[in-house]
Formats: C-alpha cells, structure tokens, sequence
C-alpha cells in the first residue's frame, strides 16, 4: 500500500529561521540540505538546531554544509584559524551539540532507515542517505578533490529512496550567473547508478529549482543515461502560493516509477491538462522508457534539441543536444565512460524499474555568500514535495 507524503525540503538558511525570515508550511518530514549556519559557531549551530526541533514534523532530516565549518574536525583542525582568528571555537562542543536534539536525524555521509508512525500520518517508509560534502572550493569544509569524487558516491547505497547532498549534481540545479555549473559529476553518474526517487540538494544559491531526470534502461556505460529533463516551473512564484512539486499519483504528472503508482488514485485525479502544463515543462529524446511519458503528452509540453528556451517560454536555458560517441551510445548528455567501481550490469538489474530522479535545490537564501543584498538578504520559499511512499504497515 503506497500513501501520500509530503516533504518540505531547505537549504542553505544561513543562521536565518522561520518565520522572521521565510515561512515553514506544514510537512511529515522536514530536510534540510546544510549550510545551517554562516561558520559554524557554536552559538549559531544551537540557535538552528532549536528551531529545527521545534518545528512540527515528525521526522527531520539534516546535513551539514560547508559553512559549518565546526563539524568537519580535521578542516577545522587545519583552518579554524583562518575563519574564526584568536576566537576558535570549541570544536569537540559544535560536534556533540547535535546529541542534545533527539528528534533531529542528523547525518554525515551515511544512511538511515526511517519510518513515519504516527496514527494520523501517512505511516510511510523510506531509505535516506545524506552528505555534507561537496566539490572543494576555497577553504571551505567537507571538500573532496576530484581524484576521489567518483569513489565518495558509490557509498550511496543502492536501494535509496531519498537522497541528501549538500552539493548538487552536475547540470542539475547548478548554475550560477558568475561562475556557470558547479555541481559534481560523479554525483550525477551515481544518480543514474542508485536512481533514487528524490534528490534534495542546495549550495548554489542561484541554482534554486527543480528537475526530473527521466534515465535510460542503462548498460554497462549507459547506466546513467539521461533520456530527458523535466524543468518545474514553480507554482509560488511571485505570489502567496506555496512551491509545490507534486509527484504523487493524484498529480497529472506522478513520478514514471511502477512500484509508486497509486493507480486508485490515478482513476480519480482531475483532468485539468492546463494545470500540469503550468508545473513542467519537458525536453524528451529518443528511448524506450518515454513511451509512457510521450503517451500522455497532452500533459505536458513536449520539446526536443531544436527547441529554443524562447519557444518553450521557460526562464531557463535548456540543454543542448550531444552527440553519442562511438564507445557510449547511450549517453545524449555526456560522452565520459563511468569511472566507479559499481559501474557494471550486475548493479544496475536491479534499478530500471526506477525511470525518474527528482531534484531539488531548496536553498533558502537567495543572494550568494557573502550575501550582500542592497535592501537586506533575499529569501526562496521552502520548497513543497508530495510523493507516494510504501507504508511500513502492510496490513492496512
């Protein structure tokens, strides 16, 4: 049995908290994707763990970033210093804060297993991984160097369900004005490895949004194909709406994964086609697992390699067309053979069932550090993610 659950994913807060600087909506489970504080003082990690166990969720979700410069020990070993001068902090003190919040699942770079209990919730299940690292740049915390990157993210475990980095994957929610992509590569292979259901992220202020990767049935370097992206044109913006992305089975457009389809629900859904063309709008190339996506394309807005960003009347540039080299026929997007160990056909026989990854960059703070703003500092709203789950109960 599969219920509805709703996620309320930020990112990238910055010492700032509800309700003086955005507005929490109402959730079963909060996820915060790092960067909690500006350098990971003492007193700014305990003024954000209060409000997060304050916060009304039965489950919370948390990572650090690189910000929280306090929680990478051997960083702020190395350069406390060049953050914090003569006033370090007690580091050991930052680290075990975390253990005086017990309703705050807090992880760092490992997984957990976590189900919703409570008789008036959903009663879901799900598997979650999370990470603070993220690609080093400058003397920041948690940065990993290119040379291991690919060897970081195979400790993802296959049967994650939901994912949290503090870095987004590469070509996905990344970008910046300044500085073009910035997310990791070896973290967008490992998504079409694991092809979890969710992918929660933040670190590039500016790359706030949401995309659904539409993957490949793989091979052995085809397994991280990507067949199409589904841009999220947000419902909240610039009105008092919330920043809804609804994957669930009552949407017009539930996520393309078979053992999440509530097909009950599916039957009941409106058939409003003009509210989904509202919420995505699509780039889809050849492959066997668009069928039943392109079958219902009165859903959705359709576009293929010619299509200009002025066409599909989207704010975003969309991605230009690849070519396939000879040795990766299934790479549209990149031509690079996978590089992680985990990389075979035997891994992946279990993962096509699963044919999309949503992605969601949930910074908060939309200005970049070290946020400077004219008029104050600029805040996103928390973005709002309805997704069917499997009860932990099956007999209901």
């Amino acid at each position: 049995m599969f219920r509805r659950t709703r996620f309320v994913c930020i990112s990238d807060t910055h010492n700032a908290a509800p309700d003086a600087s955005f507005k929490l909506p109402a959730g079963n489970v909060l996820i915060h994707a790092g960067d909690l504080t500006n350098l990971g003082k003492y007193t700014e990690l305990r003024k954000t763990f209060d409000w997060i166990e304050k916060a009304d969720f039965e489950v919370k979700i948390v990572i650090a970033g690189n910000h929280d410069i306090t929680l990478d020990a051997t960083f702020y070993e190395q350069h406390g210093a060049h953050h914090h001068g003569q006033q370090l902090q007690d580091a050991v003190a930052c680290r075990t804060l975390i253990e005086e919040y017990p309703s705050i699942t807090f992880l760092n770079h490992e997984h957990a297993e976590v189900t919703l209990v409570k008789p008036d919730g959903p009663r879901t299940t799900f598997k979650v991984f999370g990470s603070p690292m993220s690609p080093a740049r400058g003397v920041w915390a948690f940065g990993y160097q290119p040379a291991i990157a690919f060897t970081l993210w195979d400790d993802i475990p296959l049967d994650t369900d939901v994912l949290v980095t503090h870095t987004p994957p590469k070509d996905h929610c990344d970008t910046s004005r300044d500085r073009g992509p910035a997310g990791c590569e070896a973290l967008r292979q490992a998504l079409g490895r694991v092809r979890p259901l969710l992918a929660v992220c933040g670190h590039v202020h500016e790359g706030r949004g949401v995309e659904r990767v539409v993957w490949g049935p793989g091979s052995t370097y085809g397994q991280y194909e990507e067949q199409g992206v589904g841009y999220w044109l947000d419902p909240g913006a610039g009105n008092k709406k919330q920043s809804l992305v609804d994957l669930s089975s009552r949407s017009l457009g539930p996520l393309q994964n078979p053992k999440l389809i509530n097909h009950e629900m599916l039957e009941s859904r409106p058939t409003d086609v003009g509210s989904a063309n509202k919420t995505w709008s699509w780039k889809l190339h050849d492959g066997p697992f668009l069928s039943e996506i392109a079958s219902s394309a009165n859903e959705f807005k359709l576009y293929d390699e010619h299509t200009t960003a002025t066409d599909a009347g989207m704010g975003v540039k969309l991605r230009p067309s690849v070519m396939p080299c000879e040795e990766s026929p299934m790479l549209p997007f990149h031509e690079e053979k996978p590089r992680s160990a985990l990389s075979d056909k035997e891994i992946l026989a279990g993962r096509p069932g699963r044919k999309e990854t949503c992605i969601i960059n949930a910074a908060m703070m939309a200005t970049s550090w070290p946020h400077k703003a004219v008029n104050g500092n600029k805040y996103n709203k928390a973005t709002v993610v309805d997704i069917d789950l499997p009860t932990g109960d099956t007999s209901r």
